[in-house]
Parts: C-alpha cells; structure tokens; sequence
C-alpha cells in the first residue's frame, strides 16, 4: 500500500506528534503533510529526516508566529493536497487534518483527538478568551465557527473509519459527527518513568498553569488542608494566582518550571499525584502511575479510561465528582482512608496498558480490518 499520513501542524513535539511519531513507526514509507511545519530543528529528530509536505499557508505573512490566525483558510489550504495516488490515508486531527479530499478506492482513518472545540462545546469559552462577546469582531469570529461547524460535520462524513483517543472523545464524535469510533488511547513513554515502591509524605500537581488545568483550585484545596503536604510544579499564565494562594499556605511548596528530571523524582516519590482538568485523556496521570503513584483525578473525561477507582479489585486512583475545594478535599480524606489498597505494583501495571509498543499493535490491528473490510 502506498500511505499518506495528515497531520495538523508541526510547531512542537506533544501529545498529537508522539502520536504521529508511532504511526511514522509503523509506515515508515509514508508520505507526510501538514497544513504548517515550523518545528524546531532540535525537536525534529522523531521525524528521522523526513520531509513535510506543508500547504500554502506555510509561505503566508507572520505565519509562523501567527498561522492560527489563518484558521478561515485552513479547510481550504488542507483540501489541496493531491492524495490520489495512495491507497492509504491516515490522518491525525483535532481541527482539520481529516478534511483531506481523497477518492473512492481509498482507505481513510482518522486518528480524532478531539472534533475542533472551538467550533463546538467550546465556542463560548473561545468568544470570551479572544474578548469577542459581542460587536463586529464577535460577528466575524462567530460567522467564521458557523462555517467551520458545516464544513467540519461534513467532512466527518467522507472518513471510513474513526478512532477515539478516549471514551470521552468517542461520545463527542458521535455527538457532533453522528459517527462511530472504535476508541484507542494516545501512547506513553514508559521507558522513561521507573516504578518507585518508596513514596514521601507530600501529594503532587504538576502541570501548565493554565485555567482549565484548575491549579489554583488544588492549592485552595490544600491551602484548607495545613496538615497535607503539596508540591506544586509548573508556570503559565495562572502563575500569580497560584503564588498568591502559596504565600498564605505554609503546607504548598511551589517549584515553578522544573527539567523533566526533577519532575519524573517527584512523580516518583509522591503519595499520590493531583490532577484537576478534564482532558480529552491526559498524560500526566498514566506517567504517575508508570511511576507507581496512584491518583486522585476529576471523575470526567479521559481520565476514567487511564485510572481504575475503588471500584476496582486493584485500584490505581480515586475520582472526585465535581471542580471544587469541598470534592477535592473530600478525595484526599478517602484517599487516606484506602490508602492500603493502593500499591505501587498495580498503578505501574495499569500504565502498562498505554505502552508505545500496545499502541502500535492496536493501530497496526485496526488499519488491517478495517483496510480488508473496504476491500470486500
């Protein structure tokens, strides 16, 4: 099969790359597209010298500071890339990658982080963060999301086949899309996160201090909890929120940015890690457990594929029911009250299920039947 792998944007090496970095893996004769490819030289080792096809946007004014920016011209700039002589297109999208023109006797699988949020469940948190409620710039962005909304449902339509990156994502895709999703969870670099049997008396949040990350509302809770020791690593814009909450919690100790290092050290040896954000899955909690550290997480989201609660014979982590204080604190005191349940042994165990080498296997198994079936 000759095979064309679509990927959003290269700016970074996250979440959506690590993923197409297993599928590079997995067809390493593919051929690659993507509507910009800024990325740094020092994060393009994962590409293995493999050129990118990129679309016209690449080559517009201030795109590589502001290609976002350009969002009303991407259907149009990822509908001109010529697919037509392969038999294979796997496309990795959480705006536009799947909106790739093919042709009947092709295979088309979409890897789907997410359906474009912006343009969906989140169109209301996007017009207040761009200062855009109402007058002509909140008209235009709001015409412009209508747009993406037709095209976008459209689109879905012309895929073969989804696959979810979690429980959460396969009911958003059948939501927006009408569409069905086999659900294969994002792969983790386990290599790099040793099981440590040996934890220390201090819980952890690590993450981007970001808002919906909820940061500053894990330090109120501990803030309200002096006898439970937190540790806090991370920077972004909620930075001098969460320091203000520290400076009056004797308990907290805020470490700002830390070297993956020093982060991986105190995954390891924490009692449990925090984390407060509904994800489409999330990393973090599957590296804690990697680490064999349980976690205690918000009940919503990816977070239910990744962690096993109490309900489980060998539970890796504990689920509060709504973003507040009172949930959280009220995890915390369970946590400590089933502590005994929780073992380093069956956190690790459970993270295991998100190895790269899984991943492959399960992607590889997929594009296969799904390839035979479109061939009867």
């Amino acid at each position: 099969m000759k095979v064309a792998i679509i990927h959003e944007w290269f700016t970074a090496h996250a979440g959506a790359e690590k993923v197409t970095e297993q599928l590079l893996l997995l067809y390493p004769e593919a051929d690659l597209f993507a509507v910009v490819d800024f990325l740094p030289e020092k994060e393009r080792e994962f590409l293995r010298g493999r050129g990118v096809h990129t679309s016209f946007i690449q080559r517009l004014p201030f795109a590589k500071k502001y290609f976002r920016h350009y969002l009303a011209l991407m259907p149009l700039a990822i509908e001109q890339f010529d697919l037509s002589q392969y038999d294979l297109v796997i496309s990795s999208s959480h705006a536009v990658a799947k909106g790739v023109v093919g042709h009947p006797f092709q295979t088309h699988i979409c890897y789907c982080h997410s359906p474009i949020r912006y343009a969906w469940d989140l169109q209301a948190d996007y017009l207040r963060g761009a200062k855009a409620t109402k007058g002509l710039k909140s008209f235009l962005i709001r015409w412009i999301l209508h747009y993406l909304r037709g095209w976008d449902f459209r689109t879905a339509q012309q895929v073969d086949a989804f696959i979810a990156n979690s429980s959460f994502i396969k009911t958003r895709i059948a939501k927006y899309y009408r569409r069905d999703a086999a659900v294969i969870n994002p792969p983790v670099d386990l290599e790099n996160f040793a099981l440590e049997t040996e934890k220390e008396d201090y819980y952890l949040a690590a993450s981007r201090l970001v808002p919906y990350k909820n940061m500053p509302l894990i330090a109120r809770a501990f803030r309200a909890m002096p006898d439970k020791k937190l540790v806090i690593i991370g920077d972004g814009s909620d930075l001098p929120i969460v320091k203000k909450i520290v400076a009056s919690a004797p308990n907290i100790t805020f470490l700002a940015y830390q070297p993956d290092g020093v982060l991986r050290q105190k995954m390891a040896r924490a009692k449990a890690f925090v984390f407060a954000a509904l994800e489409d899955f999330g990393i973090m909690p599957v590296e804690a457990q990697a680490c064999g550290t349980p976690v205690i997480a918000y009940g919503k989201g990816g977070a239910l594929d990744s962690i096993q609660g109490l309900d489980s014979p060998t539970p890796t982590g504990i689920f509060f029911k709504e973003q507040t204080e009172g949930s959280i604190i009220e995890a915390v005191m369970l946590f400590e009250k089933e502590q005994a349940r929780f073992t380093p042994e069956a956190c690790r165990a459970n993270a295991e299920r998100f190895s790269e080498e899984k991943f492959r296997e399960q992607i590889k198994g997929f594009v296969e039947r799904t390839v035979a079936a479109s061939a009867v």
